[in-house]
């Protein structure tokens, strides 16, 4: 809350010449009357009305203050300013062919890929973040968007057997997911537009060849920066079987020659993740790219807020007012 003409405060000095005039001089107003002895007040005691005596001039000063405040106009507002916060468009294109069930990071490559790209969504507030997801084809899970809360729950939406279950064609089409992710961001005006295309295989299926699309993106002015998951050999994978899963060793097989040569083309870097710790790490790189800036603009509007403190002078003064005639009448 702000007041708009604060130089009515200094009004409240006024109440300090009033205070001393009041302990000083109030015995002089009081009326009294000639006896030829105290002795009967003696042992006399002090009624609750003696105990209240000043309370009518305490609400006066409480009025009198609440006024000053009204007179200030106080007010409320919901302010936006204009400012230049630094962001990037960025889109997650995420592999989630049944490969990634693979336990090679913990508890599977799909899951462990799943928070890391969390962390890093949480981490860029002022970004617009987008998420792709592709397998034997490639949809739009998220278009980009400033509201992570959303991007973030329709990460954490991705089943890790959704091409085990059917529910999108198994084999790893990296053409096009990166080509899904292009066309998210060829309408962007920002100065760095970015494509983080994790996956742990070859390209084996789709219309589109990875290096086709790599080229597009190229020609948009959008760098890729490419992730391969998985150990250098075999990775345990998860097979069910009557009573429960077996797991079997699954050669490791990615295509890094690709992925490099899809990142050089683009002007990006190319990563290999074995681990947890590996596929963090990658991401926190990734964080540190170039940001451009993006002009915010806020407005801001006032409401005054004087009416609490109007009505609640109104209430000092009729209390005051009923004390004084009624249970602290004085007489004359």
């Amino acid at each position: 809350m702000e007041f708009a003409n604060k130089e009515y405060f200094i009004l409240i000095l006024l109440l300090i010449p009033y205070i001393v005039w009041y302990l000083l001089y109030r015995k002089k107003s009081v009326p009294s009357m000639r006896v030829s002895t105290t002795e009967a007040y003696r042992y006399g005691y002090s009624t609750w009305r003696t105990r209240l005596v000043h309370v009518p001039m305490v609400l006066h000063y409480i009025c009198y203050t609440l006024l000053v405040c009204v007179l200030a106009r106080p007010q409320t507002h919901n302010t936006w300013d204009t400012k230049s916060v630094e962001g990037i468009d960025i889109m997650l294109a995420m592999d989630v062919s049944t490969s990634m069930l693979a336990e090679d990071l913990k508890p599977n490559r799909m899951e462990a890929a799943k928070n890391v790209a969390a962390e890093f969504i949480a981490g860029r507030p002022n970004d617009n973040i987008g998420l792709t997801i592709f397998a034997g084809e490639s949809f739009t899970q998220c278009p980009m968007t400033t509201d992570h809360t959303s991007l973030l729950y329709m990460l954490q939406s991705v089943r890790t057997d959704i091409a085990a279950r059917g529910i999108i064609s198994d084999g790893t089409a990296i053409g096009m997911g990166l080509a899904n992710s292009v066309s998210r961001l060829k309408s962007s005006k920002a100065k760095s537009k970015v494509v983080i295309l994790l996956t742990d295989g070859s390209n084996n299926m789709g219309d589109i060849s990875p290096m086709t699309s790599a080229e597009i993106a190229k020609s948009m002015g959008i760098r890729v920066y490419t992730i391969a998951v998985g150990t250098n050999k075999v990775a345990p994978y998860p097979v069910p079987v009557a009573g429960g899963i077996q797991y079997v060793n699954m050669p490791v097989e990615i295509d890094t020659k690709t992925l490099e040569d899809i990142a050089q083309t683009t002007g990006g870097s190319s990563y290999r993740a074995t681990n947890n710790k590996e596929l963090s790490k990658i991401y926190k790189d990734i964080d540190t790219l170039e940001k451009t800036k993006m002009d915010v603009k806020r407005f801001s509007k006032r409401y005054e807020a004087y009416q609490p403190f109007l009505l609640l002078a109104v209430l000092m003064l009729l209390v005051e007012i009923v004390l004084r005639n009624t249970v602290l009448r004085k007489i004359p």
